[in-house]
């Protein structure tokens, strides 16, 4: 049998689970991080946060009013940091670094499969350069392969 618990519980067990140094696989909803992640389907691996980097994928509380796993794009000289999910074609949450519940680095399919999440590749880069066109690229992504 499944239990759902409410997110704030889930992520409580987490932080307590990465505050040990342990690696915890969460199941992602939403579709914000198309195409990297799929939300429903897939889960993340996550470990202790190291200082956030641009192009980290993270768990964090944002805003002051909830979780969001995340892109950095972007980190000012002040120490706020903006997020942005890769599915997304506006909208940005930011947070500090201890907002920061973990990192993010290997997507977990359906079948226990791994893929590491791309932070500093070209695949994220090109992705990131092409937000203009994230609209029509989603779109298509969506009736053909979801």
């Amino acid at each position: 049998m499944i239990k759902t618990v409410p997110n704030n519980e889930a992520i409580a067990a987490v932080k307590m689970l990465i505050d040990e140094g342990r690696h915890v696989v969460l199941p992602v909803k939403g579709n914000s991080m198309l195409p990297f992640i799929i939300g429903g389907k897939e889960s993340v691996e996550l470990i202790p946060p190291p200082p956030a980097q641009v192009g980290d994928v993270v768990l964090a509380w944002v805003d002051d009013c909830r979780y969001v796993v995340h892109r950095v794009i972007s980190i000012s000289s002040n120490g706020l940091i903006t997020l942005m999910g890769d599915g997304n074609i506006a909208g940005i949450e930011h947070c500090r670094q201890e907002d920061i519940v973990a990192k993010a680095i290997n997507v977990v399919e359906a079948d226990g499969k791994k893929r590491p999440l791309p932070g500093d590749s070209f695949g994220w880069k090109l992705w990131n350069r092409l937000r203009p066109l994230r609209r029509w690229i989603l779109a298509i992504y969506r009736r053909i392969w979801l």
